[in-house]
């Protein structure tokens, strides 16, 4: 590890902190949680990841992501107020941007993606379209007065005109299904996707070229990922979810993508290397549909 950090990089074990400008993923650590509301423990999720990909090989089964390169940022502070957490969120991805670089941030709670969306558009981005694996459909106006909740954080983004494709949704209110028709969101549901173990997803031709994916971990079965706050049964498997992200990336070209909601469980430690993994194959099929 280097030792003038005081966080663990990425794959520690296996590569050194490259220059910010030498690598193509940035990750991002974000332990930012105000609004759960359920189980807690989405703030330990970005160290607990970081710490669990020490455990990982360079090899991901078909290819080495780190060879692109893999730098660490240095952890957003979440002790001050949300409007200045957003802000720094927003502020840190416009940096990786301006390295050419992709932004993979570890929440903590899924607001935290308001912010990568802002730094996006700031960075001069303003034309890509979110793919968004989840439980939830997080498009309310607003949670328990909060506008800016996790419950929230696609309404927000459709607000920003970003055009919205869901996938494995299966936990929404009346509100939603109304927003949804509103802003012409697209969606496969869980309750198609699973029961016919659909693998890919053909995007229409007028969804934007450039795709934020944000995946939260309770969009994937309890089964895989009991560790979030607010699991749902009858979520995406571990194979379905990496091929869906997969059909994506070789459709469009994938400008960044998150790692949300996920709460590690003391003692279980396998739950916290799934989602180290989960990121650095998610690295690969980036890497190897941009060399093609």
């Amino acid at each position: 590890m280097n030792k003038t950090l005081k966080y663990p990089i990425f794959l520690g074990s296996e590569i050194e902190q490259p220059a910010p400008e030498q690598a193509l993923f940035h990750v991002l650590p974000v332990p930012y949680e105000k609004t759960v509301s359920y189980g807690g423990g989405t703030s330990l999720g970005p160290a607990a990841i970081l710490d669990a990909s020490w455990q990982l090989e360079q090899w991901d089964g078909r290819s080495k992501p780190c060879a692109e390169g893999i730098y660490t940022c240095e952890t957003i502070d979440c002790s001050v107020p949300p409007e200045q957490v957003l802000e720094d969120i927003a502020t840190a991805t416009q940096q990786i941007i301006k390295h050419k670089a992709l932004p993979v941030v570890f929440g903590g709670e899924h607001t935290v993606t308001y912010g990568v969306l802002k730094g996006l558009k700031a960075a001069g981005i303003e034309d890509f379209g979110i793919v968004q694996v989840d439980a939830h459909a997080d498009l309310r106006e607003a949670y328990e007065g909060d506008p800016f909740s996790h419950a929230s954080v696609m309404k927000r983004a459709v607000d920003m005109g970003i055009p919205l494709y869901q996938l494995g949704i299966r936990a929404f209110c009346e509100e939603e299904i109304a927003i949804r028709k509103e802003f012409k969101v697209l969606y496969q549901d869980a309750d198609e996707l699973v029961p016919n173990n659909i693998q890919t997803l053909r995007l229409p031709d007028d969804f934007p070229e450039k795709v934020f994916f944000t995946l939260d971990i309770d969009g994937m079965d309890p089964a895989v990922f009991p560790s979030t706050g607010t699991p749902v049964p009858g979520g995406l498997g571990w194979y379905q979810t990496l091929s869906l992200f997969e059909s994506v990336a070789k459709q469009r070209e994938i400008i960044g993508f998150d790692i949300m909601e996920f709460a590690p469980i003391k003692g279980f430690h396998a739950y916290d290397f799934a989602a180290a993994l989960l990121t650095y194959k998610m690295m690969g099929i980036v890497q190897r549909t941009r060399l093609k």
